[in-house]
């Protein structure tokens, strides 16, 4: 066995493209790289800086608190976390500099290009803890793709360069699900006929805000929410995108959910009564939350994307390192062909998976149907590959000292939020009913 092992270590593509001339060696693969590192060196120079810096920050901040944060979610303390993300400039990639932390030439791109790239990582430590810092981007995107730039001027922009160079954050959060009207604000058809209980009225200097809304991220702990409701006496065509700020009269939290994953980030019911909410913090124009809503999503579902990436990824990575130590008899379980085949498949479909969300990428203003298709693509990709991992693991992937079943129960949210899969497909076909078929 041991010569059989040494003839094949010889017959590998780094070893035997000795006998090639000079100019052939150059076209060979090395094989010097990880995988990752291979896929890191195909994004923009700039972006392979914000990815290995993620992964470290990963590694070293977010990683040893995932059991921490899934385990006692009511005790987990972000403050610090926040602190240092901050400081690393994760909290300001919406903007480029001076005033945010991306590059021009990325964000001529992709306005989101850096965030995504940063999501997966964060999210291959832990779901839960990626979501609790990736959410304040939702929250403030309303402000930047209204285009209105009393607003951005009055809240987007202070609040960059306080958290850039002051390492202050501001965290802000996004509001549209209610009650009784989940998915429906995610869909044309489906909004015509939603039951919507949060209104605005106009009154004098303002308007008072009255309703409630459910499974917000980050809704106990934000600073800030971008609250979308209708006016009274009107349906969801006057959807209006409110700055509510938190201590205002009337406002408050109510229930934190009970969740299976992403535990770290609460999901929390906000309540208005009465909440006098000033003209100035109108985001955009009277009448103009539908399209903001729907374009705040477009741009958002890319990253939720590569979150479920991410996750799918640890739970794979939680699988090959299990294979590589765990014996079956005298061998490894690594050495078994079924098993080779099985990873292999793993990578195969988390690659698919990220190839799509990275063409969603090439567009300066993401189209509904890529965005809805990278992030119900992915994130039935990432399911099937951490079920993948589980099996593979046995017993122990059941364990939660493993983190594989956390992965696996973190991923499952993916499917749901920023729509569910099947409103997201139903998302493709709308694009290409109005596109192609009339």
């Amino acid at each position: 066995m041991s010569e059989i092992n040494d003839r094949a270590e010889a017959l590998r593509l780094k070893n035997s493209s000795r006998n090639l001339p000079r100019i052939g060696r150059l076209l060979v693969d090395r094989e010097a790289d990880s995988l990752w590192e291979l896929d890191t060196k195909t994004l923009p120079r700039s972006c392979r800086k914000w990815r290995r810096k993620a992964r470290k920050f990963a590694e070293d901040e977010i990683r040893p608190l995932a059991l921490q944060g899934d385990i006692d979610p009511g005790h987990f303390d972000h403050t610090e976390l926040f602190r240092k993300a901050a400081k690393k400039g994760f909290f300001t990639t919406l903007f480029p500099r001076p005033i945010g932390s991306a590059s021009w030439r990325l964000y001529l791109r992709n306005a989101v290009y850096v965030p995504v790239i940063i999501a997966e990582e964060f999210a291959a430590a832990d779901g839960g803890i990626a979501l609790k810092l990736m959410a304040p981007n939702l929250g403030i995107a309303p402000v930047l793709l209204s285009g209105h730039l009393p607003s951005i001027l009055r809240y987007f922009i202070p609040n960059y360069l306080s958290c850039r160079f002051r390492g202050k954050v501001k965290t802000f959060s996004f509001a549209i699900t209610e009650p009784e009207a989940g998915s429906d604000v995610e869909d044309n058809e489906g909004a015509v006929t939603a039951r919507l209980g949060t209104k605005a009225r106009k009154v004098r200097g303002g308007y008072l805000l009255n309703g409630s809304k459910i499974f917000i991220s980050n809704g106990a702990i934000s600073d800030a929410t971008t609250v979308f409701a209708k006016l009274e006496g009107e349906g969801i065509e006057s959807w209006t995108c409110f700055l509510v700020e938190k201590g205002r009269v009337g406002f408050r939290v109510g229930r934190h959910e009970r969740k299976m994953g992403q535990r770290a980030s609460d999901a929390s019911e906000l309540i208005f009564e009465n909440v006098f909410v000033p003209d100035k913090n109108v985001i955009g124009k009277v009448r103009g939350g539908w399209p903001l809503n729907k374009n705040v999503l477009n741009f958002s579902r890319p990253a939720v994307a590569s979150m479920a990436v991410g996750q799918a990824r640890g739970a794979f990575e939680s699988a090959l390192q299990f294979a590589k130590k765990k014996y079956i008899g005298r061998k490894r379980m690594i050495e078994f062909q079924e098993v080779q085949l099985e990873l292999a498949g793993m990578v195969q479909e988390l690659w698919a998976a990220r190839s799509l969300i990275r063409q969603s990428l090439q567009h300066f203003a993401i189209p509904q149907s890529i965005a809805s298709a990278s992030k119900s693509f992915a994130t039935d990709t990432a399911w099937r590959v951490a079920n993948r991992a589980m099996e593979l693991m046995g017993d122990e992937g059941y364990l939660h000292s493993n983190h594989t079943e956390r992965f696996w129960r973190d991923i499952r949210l993916t499917q749901i939020y920023e729509g569910t899969n099947q409103l997201n497909r139903l998302a493709i076909i709308e694009h290409h009913r109005y596109k192609d078929f009339k």
